[in-house]
């Protein structure tokens, strides 16, 4: 028999109340697990808004250290239902070092592992490097019962290089918790043109890795505290894609929601036997990808 797994993809919007958040997210992960998802994935920072907007040093309140109270918490539901779960929190590790920090729970509640986000953005509202120091270990596929795990976050996304490195170590699947919206004073457009290059980005993983990914957004209009923006309308349209870059499931740009997709995890053995990308690369004349720039 081949080789399924369910997934199930969680698009959430977020409030200034963090038990709120919370509670939605138990809530929809039950759900998810009562329509059969052995491996549920939430978006990039889900218990909180999205505080990058601002640099402000008092939202480092936020952070936690890891272990603590919201591994705590989401352990616990994973052990209660029984699956592998991928979150995304804000990782307090000693006073001023803080990372963007995705922890993967073990069907038993336990730790399986966590990535420490590498690629960290520096944009108009969305002023990461404020309050993420880069990751430090590496890209390294975490190993669940459900299988070898290539997770990453968000801006880790537009990077070639660092889903290549995760199929290079054994990932079987690549997985992007991920916040990313529109500014309002876009044009229709410009806005359609990010949409379908952040999507495209993610298929091309897909393709040139032969893995099925999985991507999960958050949805909903979020204000700038500053005022100097109109705030972030995130875009949703959380997807799975095929080891082809097909598309299994895709959420929508405007409201929260729940899938349960069902992915065929042999199939990329055959995909890389017609497409044996892996086999082909010239690995003796890629020096200069470790050069900022070719001058």
């Amino acid at each position: 028999m081949a080789r399924t797994l369910k997934i199930g993809i969680i698009q959430q919007a977020n409030t200034a109340d963090m038990h709120e958040n919370l509670m939605n997210l138990a809530h929809s992960i039950e759900a998810c697990a009562a329509h059969g998802a052995e491996l549920v994935v939430l978006q990039e920072l889900h218990n909180t808004l999205y505080f990058c907007q601002t640099e402000d040093t008092r939202l480092f309140d936020l952070a936690e250290p890891i272990p603590g109270p919201s591994t705590g918490f989401f352990a616990e539901l994973a052990a209660s239902l029984g699956i592998v779960l991928v979150t995304s929190l804000f990782e307090k590790r000693a006073p001023g070092l803080y990372h963007n920090t995705a922890v993967v729970f073990e069907k038993d509640g336990s730790i399986a592992g966590k990535y420490r986000k590498m690629h960290i953005p520096d944009d108009p509202a969305y002023y990461e490097k404020f309050y993420f120091t880069p990751g430090d270990i590496g890209f390294e596929p975490i190993q669940t019962s459900v299988g070898k795990l290539g997770v990453l976050v968000c801006w880790d996304q537009w990077y070639p290089e660092a889903a290549r490195l995760m199929a290079l170590k054994g990932a079987e699947i690549l997985i992007y918790p991920t916040a990313i919206g529109w500014e309002s004073t876009d044009t229709d457009d410009e806005k359609a043109r990010q949409l379908n290059a952040w999507v495209i980005a993610q298929r091309a993983h897909a393709v040139s890795n032969g893995l099925p990914v999985v991507s999960v957004n958050r949805v909903g209009h979020e204000p700038d505290p500053s005022g100097q923006t109109n705030g972030i309308l995130f875009w949703g349209n959380s997807f799975v894609a095929g080891p082809q870059g097909e598309i299994l499931a895709q959420a929508e740009n405007g409201r929260p929601q729940n899938l349960v997709v069902k992915v065929d995890m042999e199939r990329s053995e055959n995909v890389r036997r017609w497409w044996p990308f892996l086999r082909d690369r010239r690995i003796d004349a890629y020096q200069d990808l470790t050069r900022r720039f070719r001058d």
